[in-house]
């Protein structure tokens, strides 16, 4: 059995670091923006590059003011902060604790700059994946955990089967 709330101070702890990730190394994407403007190629399939998405996932709405997609992302900050504080279990406190780092590490950007700085651009020949940074692999990974780690049931699995 776990000490209460040492679930929530490994989710915080997680969440700090993945903060701390994602904003040290969009602050270094920043510093080279002359670099980076054109993209810099780094190996075959990955470049880096310098590009400011107003909108969400894929641009999507990118049409909403930066005030508004900041208070939804905090709504749902909130919201994963809470199952954090809940949680009993050190696999979800991870996954918790990855969201809400890159949740923030984003709502920061949007804040400081109107919109998040992306600057990972992989492709496949011509084909590229929209840019992205770490929080949004952060947030990614942690949905990956908290949908996928052994001893989880699945959402898409009934329990009653």
């Amino acid at each position: 059995m776990q000490r209460p709330g040492s679930t929530a101070t490994f989710a915080c702890c997680v969440a700090m670091a993945a903060f701390a990730l994602d904003q040290g190394t969009k602050a270094m994407a920043v510093a080279n923006a002359d670099t980076l403007s054109g993209g810099l190629s780094v190996f075959p399939g990955f470049n880096l590059v310098l590009h400011r998405n107003t909108g969400v996932s894929f641009g999507m709405l990118g049409d909403l003011t930066p005030t508004t997609l900041v208070a939804l992302a905090l709504v749902i900050t909130a919201w994963i902060g809470v199952l954090a504080f809940r949680t009993e279990r050190s696999s979800d406190a991870a996954g918790y604790g990855f969201i809400l780092g890159g949740a923030v590490g984003n709502v920061a950007d949007r804040l400081r700059l109107g919109g998040v700085t992306d600057f990972l651009d992989f492709y496949i020949g011509e084909a590229h994946w929209p840019a992205f940074n770490f929080a949004d692999a952060a947030i990614f990974c942690g949905l990956v955990v908290l949908l996928f780690w052994p001893g989880r049931t699945p959402i898409w699995k009934s329990t009653t089967d």
